[in-house]
């Protein structure tokens, strides 16, 4: 049996007021007052009854990622979709067909009679990660490598196992630590509220019981096309029918004096939050520089910490490039109110021992520095390897790289977007999801990827999130209370909507989402 991955809800999770209805006991058409879904329980588990066209589904009512409440989602078609983190459910099965969630709900019984439903009785086990819901085609490779241990290259490992692929399958991974959530790295488990064992995303069982060779803390140098090999530092070679290249981002390091200390860090791998949450310890101030989700996270979770905490940035404004300057003073202010010191329009020239010296030649106290600017894809494997290269690894709809057989996704990947418009989006969900859909690809699916991309960023006691993606916009329509963190704010090029962001709003940014992808 893997390890249990479920978490405790998110703070802002919606959470029902009341179990709802004894669905053993049966329920009418009126118990669900003109609603698509209804919340109630067997026994002492929350189930979720819906109507999908003439027949009657129910369901475990919680996410299995973070414990959303599925009720507060939407149905989509036969599936439903969390209002948290946007994992995807059937609504036949419990299984979870869309990250960020990869364990099934349970599924039950449901019996009409006369004008009563009852849900009579549990359908499929407990759930396992990776157990088979399908049966690989007979002409399935023989031997899958994946290139990186992040989101995507996990995400497709699992999906192989779980869409019932037999043969050799090897993850080449350069971080010391199993494939993470990597999202909480910054958020909850560097402020101290998530203890370490929620942040692998599957223990060291899951690997050997599905029989996934998963290599740690090994460099892959290059990758010998012509003869469908994979070359690691070590001088192993590993040989592939189908690869994935999932190297994802590393962290922009910048020629800072003083940048090489024992105090100044960039934050990318668990390794690496482990580093700072041990640095913090004992210490009372700490400087980030950058103003991005990253960095604004990063200075929250230090901040509840106890640290002194200034942010530095080039930028005007926080976030103001991705969200606009009505979401990013916001965003400043919420951070200043919990007692972070912002210095925007600079940056820092020196980093001593104990301060660092910015370029007005304000001089500030640092124990702890963080360098979080921003990341660059992994590209040198792939360009040296021959593949097309236009700002990311140029795949198609289907994933697949321009050499046939090789196959990218998440940070890494330039897929086209739904107008056609070439797209790299550095998401956790969106690498995810391409990692599912280029793992049943490489077993013949022919699957389009058509994912509107996701992300979600926690700010003290501020989530936010956005669907979509805006590479530009004339004008963001905001609708409803900012200040009351209850607001969209949709973002509009030549009349059409690019992408939203969502304060309070979870069920409009699952319905935006929706409507983007068509």
């Amino acid at each position: 049996m893997s390890a249990d991955t479920s978490h405790e809800p998110e703070p802002d999770a919606p959470k029902p007021e009341e179990p709802g209805p004894d669905l053993q006991a049966g329920v009418t058409v009126a118990d669900f007052h003109g609603k698509t879904m209804l919340r109630g329980h067997v026994g002492d588990e929350a189930v979720l009854l819906t109507r999908v066209g003439d027949k009657w589904r129910a369901i475990g009512a919680t996410c299995t990622h973070y414990g959303g409440a599925l009720d507060q989602g939407i149905v989509v078609g036969e599936t439903v979709h969390c209002p948290l983190h946007h994992a995807c459910f059937s609504l036949e099965t419990g299984e979870a067909l869309g990250a960020p969630a990869f364990d099934a709900v349970s599924s039950w019984q449901v019996e009409q009679k006369a004008d009563r439903i009852f849900v009579t009785h549990r359908l499929n086990p407990a759930a396992t990660p990776a157990t088979p819901s399908a049966t690989a085609p007979a002409a399935a490779p023989q031997q899958i490598v994946v290139i990186g241990g992040g989101a995507a290259g996990f995400a497709a490992a699992e999906m192989l196992r779980r869409r019932g692929y037999r043969g050799n399958l090897t993850i080449l991974s350069d971080d010391t630590d199993p494939p993470c959530d990597r999202p909480n790295l910054s958020k909850d488990y560097l402020s101290g509220e998530a203890p370490e064992e929620w942040i692998a995303l599957r223990g060291d069982d899951f690997y050997r019981q599905n029989h996934i060779d998963l290599h740690l803390d090994t460099s892959v140098t290059a990758i010998d096309v012509a003869a469908k090999e994979v070359v690691t530092s070590n001088g192993r070679r590993f040989a592939y029918d189908r690869l994935l290249i999932a190297t994802g981002a590393e962290p922009v390091r910048l020629p800072i004096p003083g940048a090489d200390q024992p105090h100044v860090f960039t934050l990318r791998t668990l390794a690496d939050s482990r580093a700072i949450i041990a640095r913090a310890t004992g210490a009372r101030s700490a400087v980030v520089l950058g103003s991005g989700f990253i960095g604004l996270e990063t200075a929250a979770a230090l901040r509840h910490r106890g640290l002194a905490v200034h942010i530095i940035s080039l930028d005007k404004l926080p976030l103001e490039r991705v969200l606009g300057p009505q979401l990013g003073r916001f965003i400043q202010w919420n951070h200043e109110n919990q007692g972070e010191i912002f210095h925007m329009g600079t940056s820092i020239s020196s980093i001593g021992a104990s301060s660092v010296t910015l370029a007005d030649g304000s001089i500030i106290d640092a124990d702890l520095v963080i360098i979080g600017v921003g990341v660059r894809p992994r590209l040198s494997l792939a360009e040296g390897a021959g593949l097309m290269i236009s700002h990311g690894i140029v795949v198609n709809d289907r994933l697949e790289t321009s050499v046939p057989g090789i196959y990218a996704a998440g940070d890494v990947a330039r897929y086209p977007g739904r107008d056609g418009t070439p797209l790299r989006v550095e998401h956790w969900v969106v690498a995810e999801r391409q990692g599912q859909v280029a793992a049943e690809n490489m077993l013949g699916a022919d699957k389009a990827y058509t994912d509107t991309p996701f992300f979600w960023s926690a700010h003290h006691d501020v989530t936010i999130r956005y669907v979509g993606h805006a590479q530009g916009w004339d004008r963001i329509d905001i609708d409803g209370d900012l200040a009351g963190l209850n607001c969209t704010a949709t973002y509009m090029k030549d009349g059409k909507a690019q992408a939203v962001a969502t304060i309070g709003r979870d069920k409009v940014a699952l319905q935006q989402a929706q409507q983007m992808q068509g």
